[in-house]
């Protein structure tokens, strides 16, 4: 009976374990999306600034983080360098990324 209770105790502990370690990891995970979401949208956003590519800055910014799932909380444009803050929902909490792309200082 003892060692009943014991193994009860062990698989208990074992699994309330791995449910908040996967809960950690899905956070990882969803923040190197949101980073990587953040960068391609900055990178599209400054190309439409710069006039590599066709459309306004901030749209080509939202078409992009909305192909990742995310939306577009802030586009801030300052000459050729855009600021892209992307945000979504983990598990009821905001989750949120801002990337910069741009010339190099100096280049412009």
């Amino acid at each position: 009976m003892a060692g009943t209770m014991l193994a009860a105790g062990v698989i208990g502990c074992t699994a309330s374990l791995a449910l908040g370690l996967s809960t950690v990891a899905g956070a990882a995970v969803l923040g190197q999306r949101l980073a990587g979401a953040a960068d391609a949208a900055a990178l599209a956003a400054a190309d439409a600034a710069s006039g590599a590519v066709e459309g306004t800055p901030c749209e080509r910014a939202a078409e992009l983080a909305a192909h990742a799932g995310v939306m577009v909380s802030r586009c801030d444009l300052d000459g050729l360098v855009a600021t892209i803050t992307v945000s979504t929902r983990y598990l009821g909490f905001a989750a949120g990324a801002t990337a910069r792309a741009g010339p190099a200082p100096g280049s412009q």
